[in-house]
């Protein structure tokens, strides 16, 4: 299984938490990473989303169906994200646009076996994929992708 971890782009300071919007920034910021996802994920991708408005801002820039997933809240935890990817058993690969410090904890347990404070830059993608050896199963990190590592490609997409 593959398992990408997208964290929102980067958002306004405020109050409430849920309810962040994108900076201009941001907004560039996820849509550098968009192109890239959408020249990169299988279309058998299933895409799921925090509920808070900076996450959802984030995959609209993608521009591909999702589904709005309320374990990916920013207080939900590391399991519950984990459970909501179906994680390590879903047929398909598996995006999930969220929160710190949720995702970090995600990865350091995927990569290391461990639960770690480990910290997703905003709007940077880890790719976390899963090799099988004979009767054991590993994940290894497949890719770390960062908006200033992509050149603009000038294709639009919706906000």
């Amino acid at each position: 299984m593959d398992l990408i971890l997208w964290r929102h782009a980067e958002a306004e300071l405020g109050e409430p938490d849920e309810g962040r919007a994108l900076t201009p920034k941001g907004h560039k910021q996820a849509g550098k990473i968009a192109d890239w996802l959408d020249r990169n994920l299988p279309e058998s991708c299933r895409i799921l989303v925090s509920p808070a408005t900076r996450t959802l801002q984030t995959v609209e820039a993608l521009g591909r169906k999702y589904r709005v997933h309320p374990e990916l809240a920013p207080d939900k935890s590391a399991e519950d994200l984990l459970r909501a990817a179906n994680w390590p058993d879903s047929r398909e690969p598996v995006l999930i646009i969220g929160h710190q410090p949720t995702l970090g904890l995600v990865a350091s347990q995927l990569i290391c076996g461990q639960p770690q404070e480990w910290s997703l830059r905003k709007a940077n993608v880890w790719w976390i994929a899963q090799r099988e050896r004979g009767d054991i199963t590993t994940s290894y990190l497949k890719a770390v992708i960062a908006p200033e590592l992509i050149a603009s490609s000038g294709k639009h997409h919706p906000r």
